[in-house]
């Protein structure tokens, strides 16, 4: 079975087939984006497509199959016939939750690392009275960080092995993340 390239209008067809939300699919579109400011920042700007689709389809069966997180996606992406190296990436982002394959690539540990990170700020942001990530300071991300009860379900634990993984203090991965962020467009 021969591998097929997958471009962006393609990814985006596949995600809406499995999701519905618009709360995933926003998710998705947000990874789309900050993936591929990363790709561009960190030496891989020929690579950045390749890096939003991966960050656009990462969450792929969660909607559907959130038992089976990081397991059913692959499946799914081999019946598309999509690149074992897309495949990879995107199941090795549940390292340690749902799967046992450890990010290797400089974007696996970043898609690793922003997943949860994501969510954070996002949620941060919108304690804000501007709402928006357009002036959030990495202390407040920071402060929110601390606090377990806030936003809850962003793993604070992933969010720092990610780091870890990176080689990056987390200072320096919230900052990196919030201007990703600010790239994207304020929807």
């Amino acid at each position: 079975m021969e591998e097929k390239t997958i471009d962006r209008e393609r990814a985006y067809a596949l995600l809406c087939r499995y999701n519905k939300e618009e709360f995933h699919l926003k998710h998705a579109k947000i990874l789309e984006g900050v993936m591929r400011y990363f790709a561009q920042t960190e030496g891989y700007a020929e690579e950045a497509d390749f890096w939003a689709v991966a960050g656009l389809l990462h969450d792929l069966d969660f909607e559907q199959w959130p038992q089976e997180h990081c397991i059913k996606e692959q499946e799914l992406m081999r019946q598309e016939q999509l690149p074992q190296r897309l495949i990879r990436a995107c199941a090795s982002h549940g390292f340690g939750i749902c799967t046992d394959i450890q990010p290797e690539h400089q974007m696996e540990k970043i898609l690793y690392a922003v997943d949860e990170l994501t969510g954070l700020i996002g949620a941060t942001a919108l304690m804000r009275p501007s709402k928006s990530v357009m002036d959030l300071e990495v202390k407040s991300v920071k402060k929110k960080f601390k606090q377990p009860s806030f936003a809850a379900g962003c793993s604070r634990e992933v969010i720092a092995n990610g780091a870890k993984l990176l080689g990056w203090d987390l200072d320096h991965l919230i900052e990196k993340t919030i201007c990703a962020m600010r790239t994207l467009d304020p929807e």
